[in-house]
């Protein structure tokens, strides 16, 4: 059995506000998958469990972003113009596209190095960068601090180069998580289901849903003889206009 050793979770006391039960089961699943597939360096790395900023920047940022860890690679090794083997801290791969994301704590990459180290950093982007990578970077400070800025980031990233359709993103945490929750799933889903995977209250999932449902983001689908409302996202091209406002009309930034 795969043991992983999760360093980069922050303490009980003081959980990420996006570690949900849902998050959790996939971020379990997905590193075990990728330590199932990993041999070497890149596996020991994985066991040993993703560092501080990493858990920071998938539990803060990706997560509440996507929903899922689809196409997404932690500990990615690649070759560099020497022949030797270097280790992105992600990896997001499409045909055609391949991203890297590094993820930076300031002391590391500044104040505490030398200058060999500081030239080493440069010629391992302009690596990358030779070998058609395009590469997005965001300091720890920045993922736990100002998460919505790095997703920010993101979107403009994959609408340019045209990756997928930016996903919808609320003001609202919990209509934020809801929505993302229900593009993972692409199936109606009801308030029970939505809150026992989020771990909210059957009450606050109702109302979120009421008012999501309000503003056109969602509406109801109910099948058959069951007395039981299910939701599903409103897919028409209005609605995801109408989702980059908030429920006070103003930009969501």
């Amino acid at each position: 059995m795969v043991q992983i050793a999760n360093k980069g979770d922050p303490s009980t006391d003081n959980p990420p506000k996006h570690e949900y039960p849902a998050f959790q089961e996939a971020y379990r699943r997905w590193l075990k998958k990728h330590i199932r597939e990993s041999t070497g360096e890149r596996k020991r790395k994985l066991l040993q469990g993703l560092g501080y900023s990493e858990y920071a920047f998938v539990s803060e940022t990706w997560w509440p972003l996507f929903g899922n860890f689809d196409h997404l690679y932690p500990e990615y090794a690649v070759f560099d113009s020497k022949d030797g083997t270097r280790f992105l801290d992600f990896a997001y791969m499409r045909p055609g596209l391949i991203i890297c994301f590094e993820i930076d704590a300031f002391g590391t990459h500044h104040a505490k190095i030398s200058r060999w180290k500081f030239d080493d950093n440069l010629d391992r982007q302009n690596d990358l960068v030779i070998d058609d990578w395009k590469v997005l970077r965001f300091s720890t400070d920045q993922v736990t601090t100002n998460p919505r800025h790095c997703q920010r980031t993101i979107q403009l990233a994959f609408g340019k180069w045209g990756i997928i359709k930016p996903p919808i993103v609320l003001a609202d945490p919990i209509d934020n998580a809801i929505v993302r929750l229900m593009e993972g799933r692409k199936i109606a889903l009801s308030p029970i289901e939505i809150a026992r995977e989020l771990g909210w209250s059957n009450a606050t999932i109702a109302r979120h849903l009421k008012s999501l449902q309000k503003n056109g983001i969602v509406f109801p689908k109910k099948s058959g003889m069951t007395r039981t409302t299910r939701y599903v996202l409103n897919r028409t091209p209005s609605a995801t206009a109408d989702s980059k406002q908030d429920f006070k009309g103003k930009e969501v930034p």
